[in-house]
């Protein structure tokens, strides 16, 4: 009995595994919001990390955080590097697109609590007096990215990080 158990739970990781192996190999997180204000309004919130603190997510989530800004003041160029909590971890953001006022491209690096490499890209489309603001992150997603997904899913993580910034970043700018 004790036999037939363990075969069953290596077939069944076996399986996982496999399964594992057929997921995309890169992903994509996307989430859009309509703010009734100008994209040059909008813009310069995205375009200066200075500003991202007050919209970012992830600067609510710990307040503590170490930060630091180099390179460009704003737009291409533009360096942001932090240190935080189990929740932000540890990484690197620089603008490397800046297209006034229409699109910001951000290489992103994490380190800790895992390394990863991606983009960033917020594009923003004007419509009458509104302006629609789509978030974008997508980058490779390797092996163990794939088995980590059979147990955490980046959309649900991420993606009510985005929706929230969006809000913030909404009623920033509505004002």
């Amino acid at each position: 009995m004790l036999k037939i158990l363990g075969l069953i739970v290596v077939v069944l990781i076996a399986a996982g595994l496999i399964y594992a192996a057929t997921k995309p190999d890169t992903f994509r997180i996307q989430r859009s919001a309509t703010i009734a204000a100008a994209a040059d309004k909008i813009f310069p919130f995205i375009n200066d990390f200075h500003q991202w603190p007050s919209w970012s997510p992830w600067e609510r989530m710990d307040p503590a955080m170490k930060k630091t800004h180099s390179g460009s003041l704003r737009g291409t160029g533009a360096v942001y590097e932090w240190d935080g909590n189990s929740q932000v971890g540890q990484g690197r953001m620089e603008i490397v697109e800046s297209l006034p006022p229409a699109k910001v491209g951000i290489a992103l690096d994490f380190f800790k609590p895992f390394e990863a490499h991606n983009r960033a890209e917020f594009t923003l489309e004007g419509r009458g007096g509104a302006t629609n603001v789509t978030w974008t992150m997508y980058g490779p997603q390797p092996y163990v990215a794939k088995v980590m997904s059979l147990f955490f899913s980046m959309e649900r993580m991420v993606g009510p990080q985005f929706d929230s910034g969006l809000t913030n970043l909404k009623a920033l700018a509505e004002k």
